[in-house]
């Protein structure tokens, strides 16, 4: 015969195999993605990233844009200025930059002194999708990106990407083509 106990633990154990959503993580309703009105000055297709407020802003009609919230880099760490779209890419590869790894060595041992490179997936620091930063043509090593973490949402805790939980990017993935401006404020 079964105990409660046994019933209860199984249960729990197939909603998390299951994805239930009363499981998942839930961000704060103002970060979650919501139609809100801009400056009509901003052009349609183009995304604005406020850091300190971590926000993503893309506008999609004049004096209208979606909000998203974000995680973003930690102080001294994060990007500003703008960029150009460049690459996208579904459940993105993974390296961590020389510099990350000088900074951390602890924390990104597995890369030190080799070529490794994360596979993508559900355990990849990029998470579902990636949009590349380009500036003159050049890889900026800045993303836009899904999360292993989404209690970075709303924080500043990252090496400097930009992190959107992994639906958020999804949807913002199937919105922006190649080519798109971003400004980082």
């Amino acid at each position: 015969m079964i105990t409660r106990r046994q019933f209860t633990l199984a249960s729990v154990a197939a909603a998390a195999a299951a994805g239930s959503p009363a499981l998942a993580f839930e961000v704060e309703p103002k970060f979650r993605p919501q139609p809100v009105r801009i400056k009509q000055d901003l052009a349609p297709g183009q995304i604005l990233i406020l850091p300190r407020a971590h926000f993503l802003y893309y506008v999609s009609a004049p004096g209208q844009a979606i909000r998203y919230g974000v995680g973003v880099g930690k102080a001294g760490l994060e990007f500003t200025g703008d960029a150009i779209i460049q690459v996208k890419k579904e459940w993105p590869t993974w390296r961590p930059t020389q510099d990350m790894i000088d900074r951390e060595p602890d924390h990104y041992g597995k890369f030190k002194d080799n070529d490794y490179v994360q596979p993508g997936g559900p355990e990849n620091p990029l998470g579902a999708r990636a949009l590349y930063l380009f500036q003159n043509g050049r890889d900026t090593f800045f993303r836009i990106h899904g999360t292993t973490a989404p209690e970075s949402i709303g924080q500043s805790v990252s090496n400097g990407c930009i992190r959107m939980l992994n639906e958020h990017v999804k949807d913002l993935y199937e919105r922006v083509p190649l080519g798109t401006p971003v400004t980082v404020l």
